[in-house]
């Protein structure tokens, strides 16, 4: 295992797309007048919006602004062991087709997850699941697929 060094995004905060939010929330930024935003609900009176964003300023480092500032849980701390029966047989999944018209969001999120570290290739195992798309307002997210015959 190497250390690395990687700068925090509170060094240098990531450029960010600000998308349309429902008229309910509204964007609140720690840095700057463009800088770490985070969203709140409009309603808040004055008083609360500046004391919780005080909240979040003093708590900003534990915020992860991009993958990249989501650490790892040490496996000496927490590791997740399968208990099985000797006799058993994992049930291996083929692959299966991708509908073409989602391919490149799916590419697009598996490689900013590699990326990111967050996921790893693993091309021996047969306890490897499926996973499906399932398309959203925001987008599409991906969900691991509980069938396993």
């Amino acid at each position: 295992y190497e250390a690395q060094t990687v700068k925090s995004s509170v060094d240098e905060p990531p450029e960010v797309e600000l998308k349309d939010l429902p008229h309910y929330l509204e964007y609140a930024f720690l840095e700057g007048d463009d800088k770490l935003p985070v969203i709140i609900a409009k309603e808040l009176r004055s008083e609360e919006k500046a004391a919780l964003i005080k909240v979040l300023k003093s708590h900003k480092r534990a915020i992860a602004w991009k993958l990249s500032d989501i650490q790892g849980i040490n496996p000496e701390f927490c590791t997740h062991k399968i208990l099985m029966e000797e006799d058993y047989k994992p049930v291996v999944q083929h692959q299966r087709r991708v509908n073409p018209k989602i391919y490149d969001v799916i590419k697009k999120e598996v490689e900013k997850l590699l990326d990111a570290r967050l996921i790893y290739p693993i091309s021996d195992s047969p306890w490897v699941s499926l996973v499906h798309c399932v398309p959203k307002k925001g987008g599409f997210t991906v969900v691991e697929n509980e069938k396993t015959s």
